[in-house]
């Protein structure tokens, strides 16, 4: 496995990086434009009720502008639970940013299925080509093992670190072989939790942010995951990960003993 390689996001048929750029962490544009070259073309961005980002937006353009637009994977985010909300305000987003359509709507951040209004709404936006494919974001292990060999979604936002291992047994066994849907893990740091030397085993040094990174991208489940950075020096700090490739199984071991302990 090598981390430098792209990745398939699942039956999308999109190539991806595996490091995945969110905008809620207020990356200026010069990282996430640099995050881009380095093959980390998957980029997220939220809309209604979370804004918009005004650093990923310039980003967008300048991809879009510069005739990359078809090496970027672009998945927006919408929170509004009113199907002619969502459309709008999506409608918004894409003008400021000079596109035509997103690869990806993620419908977030459900703890139970969304309504069939919400999700016919979704796919009548796919009918006017605003739209390529449908996500889902939840922390709901258990619904997204349940919802994965439905069909409706494909491509799955879902919580998975060293603290939080559940996916391994909830989500993961239950994924199609054939036509299976992408996988997008979040959280990889549990918000910064498994970095707190003050929250680590008696005598363990805390592991880095490449370190999370690694580890959830050492599991062949997954297929992206996702980093945040607010820094040029933090974005690049975590490419590093792409150069290391997986961990060893005792790196693995370390980071699931440090795990256990955080969330216990």
């Amino acid at each position: 496995m090598n981390f430098h390689e792209p990745v398939v996001l699942g039956r999308t048929g999109l190539s991806v990086g595996r490091l995945g750029i969110a905008s809620e962490y207020k990356a200026p544009a010069a990282a996430i434009e640099e995050a881009f070259e380095r093959g980390c073309n998957y980029f997220t961005w939220g809309i209604a009720g979370r804004g918009f980002s005004r650093e990923m937006r310039l980003a967008l353009r300048a991809i879009a502008g510069q005739g990359r637009r078809d090496r970027l994977v672009l998945g927006m985010f919408t929170y509004a639970h009113n199907r002619f909300f969502t459309e709008r305000l999506f409608r918004k987003g894409l003008k400021s940013a000079g596109l035509d359509y997103t690869d990806v709507l993620i419908l977030g951040y459900y703890p139970r299925r969304p309504s069939q209004r919400l999700i016919d709404g979704a796919r009548r936006m796919k009918e006017k080509g605003l739209v390529r494919f449908l996500g889902l974001s939840s922390h709901n292990r258990k619904l997204i093992g349940k919802l994965a060999g439905e069909g409706d979604f494909d491509v799955y936002h879902l919580r998975y670190n060293a603290a939080h291992r559940g996916a391994e047994t909830e989500i993961f066994p239950f994924l199609p072989g054939e036509k299976k849907p992408g996988t997008v893990a979040f959280t990889a740091t549990r918000w910064g939790k498994l970095l707190d030397p003050k929250k680590m085993p008696p005598g363990e040094t805390p592991p880095t942010a490449a370190d999370s990174y690694r580890f959830v991208l050492s599991n062949p489940s997954v297929d992206v995951c996702m980093t945040g950075a607010a820094t040029i020096e933090q974005m690049r700090e975590n490419f590093s990960v792409l150069d290391r490739g997986p961990m060893s199984e005792e790196e693995l071991a370390r980071m699931r003993r440090i795990g256990d302990h955080v969330h216990g």
